[in-house]
Order: C-alpha cells, then structure tokens, then sequence
C-alpha cells in the first residue's frame, strides 16, 4: 500500500499561519515524498492559473470503495494507540495547533488540533496524518475523534486543482492558508465521513481538559 504524491509547486512549510495559532514559528523542513509505510495522496492534474471555483471542478481521481475502505482501516492501524494522548504526544503530535473549535454556525465541532510539525512538508500519506482532532471529555481527558491532512498553499497553490485523498478533494481554507481534509473515523459523523464539522463533538468541556489526564 504505497502510492507517492507529485506535488506541482516548491515545498515550503506552514508558517505564518498556523504558527500564529501557537505564536511561535514552525521549524523547516524538507518534502517527504515517500514516508515509511505510508500510502500517500494523489493530486489531480495541475490546474495552475484556474480560479479557484474552476479549481474546484477539476476531475477527483477515482477509488474504488474497496480501495478507500483498506485505506481507512489502514489509518485506523496507524492511529489507534493515540487515542492514549500521551502516546501521541510521544510520538510527535504534541504541537497544539488550535483550541476547540466549534462552527458559530452550528454545524458542530472540531475539538482541539494536535500536530506534528514534522509531517507538514507538503505531502500527506494516509497512515500520518498531519493533525490528530481531540475531544474534551467531562472527567477532564481528551478523546481522538478525527485527524485532518493538511498542505498548505506555499507547497500546493490556491488556484492549482485540489489534492484528493480517499478519493475526496481537499476542501481550501484562507483562513490558515491551507488545503485540508478531515477524516472522521473514531466518532462517527452524521454530516459525513470527510465533513469539516462534526455535530456529535462539542467544546462543552474545553475548560475541565487537561492534557495530562491520559
């Protein structure tokens, strides 16, 4: 299960952005084109000089469901002995990117994201994801409920066509100047596998969390 992505623009990390959300920098790295046991994504032709609603046109590359079916019981495997947090923090997602987020909205929440800045290189596999998502529990623990992929647009263009991961395009956010894509699979999600929000998971207990319950 090893397929390597081709990314169409020079890879750079993401700085301002998401460094803000900590208030520190990121450190550099370089392309990780073909991470160990990792099945990595795709993307769709490069669209370079498309608008970005063109963009969003371009044709998915096409997956069988079998096929993404292996992949997210692959990510499953890979990540299943984070939901320990410790565990994860250990072993390199111990960069808090964002607090609890929940739409204004009302589509639901995210929780907090956990990164390993390691991994934010411009490429994304399936079994590392860039971002673990926790939910605050009332006894104070966190829960891992999703992980997003990320890739931001200093390594893959805005106007170029999305990155496409299980066979889904990665959705652009300007406000972290990235493409993402979550994947729901420890809390199922009424909205959707790949949905950014989720109604089943709220920030109700940000203020009890502490980090070092598990």
């Amino acid at each position: 299960m090893k397929r390597t992505v081709q990314l169409f623009a020079g890879v750079a990390l993401l700085g301002g952005c998401l460094s803000a959300c900590r208030g520190e920098q990121l450190p550099t790295e370089t392309a990780s084109q073909n991470r160990p046991g990792a099945v990595a994504a795709r993307l769709a032709p490069a669209a370079s000089g498309l608008s970005p609603a063109a963009a969003q046109q371009a044709p998915a590359t096409h997956e069988s469901p079998v096929e993404i079916l292996k992949e997210l019981a692959a990510l499953r495997r890979a990540t299943v002995r984070f939901h320990r947090f410790k565990t994860a923090t250990a072993a390199g997602w111990s960069t808090k990117i964002t607090d609890c987020m929940t739409d204004p909205a009302g589509a639901g929440g995210m929780g907090f994201h956990y990164g390993n800045t390691a991994l934010i290189d411009g490429s994304v596999s399936v079994t590392s994801p860039e971002l673990l998502l926790y939910e605050p529990e009332k006894n104070g623990g966190l829960r891992l409920v999703a992980v997003e992929y990320i890739i931001p647009y200093t390594a893959h263009s805005r106007d170029a066509a999305p990155p496409v991961l299980f066979g889904q395009k990665f959705l652009q956010n300007d406000v972290f100047q990235l493409w993402g894509l979550h994947a729901w699979v420890w809390e199922h999600n009424p909205s959707g596998m790949f949905a950014n929000w989720n109604p089943r998971v709220t920030c109700k207990y940000a203020s009890a969390t502490s980090t070092m319950a598990h």
